[in-house]
């Protein structure tokens, strides 16, 4: 059985993560350029458009068909989208119009969420390589060689790429050349997107541990074992790591030493990478519900029925958070009481970007794109 998810979850690892840009701060205004910011948290501070009083009036701006399965969800920056295919292309969209502005084919299906840094964009394949291209004009720049699908959204920190890999690796790449820094063995396979966060790197592995690594050397600081799979991408806020196993249960983490602080049990899987603000932390569980708890005690702030098992981690964005289920429903909530604000059926939804008053979804069974805006 152990076996049968592995190869499910690999199939579908837009569920799960990665550094904010490496723009300038004029630049990076309002981008969503990775699966979270170097701390995972999942939130836009920049959004300023779309609120808890207007939200509920978005509508289908545009979308756009790649004819293939899967959608490895959107990274948006500087006036593009990004994502990742079933047929293995990287394709880059006006975020306004959804025109293509270009592609990329890779050799083998791309589950991997993009980042967007230091003008290049930055993802992983299942053809086992991690690729590095021109963020304008689609053009390789390179790519790395690992021993199994890289489904591992990367964070770029500092020059540095660092990223998961099915062949039980955590490595770290110059991201100017794709030279290994480092890489580090776990006993597992690494789906979970990597955190770095004050010179380290958080990240979980199909081992059932969650690692904390030093950034600089890979040399290991310490592990915590959960008990199964830890697909969940960690989010650390406050000197406290965030994150989910398939043992049903939300951990909270001291970020120095591993401690547990606190664990909160849910129904099923969890999946979700977390989105942690303003002291709540918000996640999905495959027990049907969203959950939003205190990031301080683990005590419950709120669950919504979703009505499905829910994969994706939520985005939060000036008052509202944007979750995912798989039953085809992208909603919006309030992210202080979780009362609905506005929902829209699709296939199998991924990830929420949200910037510049749209938001964007990609679709991992019928390989669209969807952006929504005000009316």
């Amino acid at each position: 059985m152990k076996q049968i998810r592995f190869a499910f979850l690999i199939a579908c690892a837009c569920c799960v993560p990665a550094a904010w840009g490496q723009e300038s701060a004029a630049n990076s205004l309002n981008n969503w350029s990775e699966y979270h910011r170097t701390d995972m948290v999942r939130y836009n501070p920049y959004e300023d458009v779309l609120n808890i009083h207007n939200v509920g009036n978005l509508e289908l701006k545009w979308s756009y068909s790649v004819d293939t399965y899967g959608c490895s969800g959107t990274a948006v920056a500087n006036g593009m989208v990004y994502a990742g295919f079933g047929n293995g292309q990287e394709i880059a969209f006006n975020a306004n119009t959804g025109a293509k502005l270009w592609s990329y084919t890779t050799g083998n299906s791309i589950y991997s969420f993009s980042a967007v840094a230091n003008g290049a964009v930055y993802f992983g394949s299942n053809d086992n390589n991690v690729y590095a291209l021109n963020a304008k004009t689609g053009a390789k720049l390179w790519s790395y060689a690992t021993g199994g699908g890289v489904s591992s959204g990367p964070a770029v920190v500092d020059g540095v790429v660092y990223i998961g890999s099915g062949d039980n690796n955590v490595y770290a790449l110059n991201a100017s050349t794709g030279a290994k820094l480092w890489s580090y063995t776990t006993g597992g396979g690494v789906l979970s997107s990597p955190a770095v966060v004050d010179g380290v790197v958080y990240v979980g592995s199909y081992d059932n541990n969650v690692y904390a690594l030093n950034a600089s050397t890979g040399a290991k600081i310490w592990s915590y074992t959960t008990g199964d799979f830890v697909f969940s991408s960690p989010a650390v806020v406050d000197g406290v790591v965030y994150v989910g196993s398939e043992d049903n249960t939300f951990y909270a983490l001291q970020a120095s030493t591993g401690a547990l602080l606190w664990s909160y049990t849910t129904g099923d899987y969890l999946r979700s990478s977390p989105a942690v603000l303003h002291g709540v932390v918000y996640f999905t569980s495959w027990d049907l519900n969203a959950y939003a708890l205190n990031a301080s005690t683990g005590d419950l702030v709120w669950s919504y029925y979703i009505g499905a098992t829910g994969g994706s981690g939520p985005a939060l964005a000036n008052g509202v958070v944007y979750i995912t289920a798989n039953n085809g429903v992208t909603t919006a909530l309030n992210m202080s009481t979780g009362a609905k604000l506005w929902s829209y059926q699709s296939s199998l939804p991924f990830l929420p970007a949200v910037a510049n008053g749209m938001v964007y979804i990609g679709d991992n069974e019928s390989g669209n794109i969807y952006a929504f805006g005000l009316k």
